[in-house]
């Protein structure tokens, strides 16, 4: 069942702060606050969906299509397309944290502030 008092719920309603680095009416991404590299941004989609099966099982085509031009659009932005890793945690013992589907887009390249 979705928590919609998880913190990336909070975050899509504007209740808590984020460092957005994109949105559009699909997904939000933002700086993490806990980076594990010199790049490492989180992206969201809008929905309430707890993990990868939920939101792939339950997300219409083109919710599930515009998240994933959402996280191609965020790496173009950043300037780490074509050096980047993508993360997506599902379950307690993976290492999920925050139930709300998300992913994590990781480089070693520092990303462009000018955007």
């Amino acid at each position: 069942m979705y928590d919609t008092n998880n913190v990336f719920a909070k975050i899509l309603r504007g209740e808590l702060p984020s460092t957005r680095v994109f949105e559009n009416e699909y997904a939000i991404a933002f700086q993490n606050i806990e980076p594990r590299a010199k790049t490492h941004v989180l992206v969201i989609p809008r929905g309430e969906y707890t993990d990868f099966y939920d939101f792939t099982t339950r997300a219409p085509h083109d919710v599930q299509t515009g998240f994933w031009h959402a996280v191609t659009e965020v790496a173009d932005a950043l300037g780490i397309n074509g050096n980047f890793r993508i993360v997506a945690n599902t379950g307690a013992g993976a290492g999920q944290s925050v139930f709300h589907f998300h992913i994590h887009l990781m480089s070693d390249a520092k990303f462009k502030t000018d955007f």
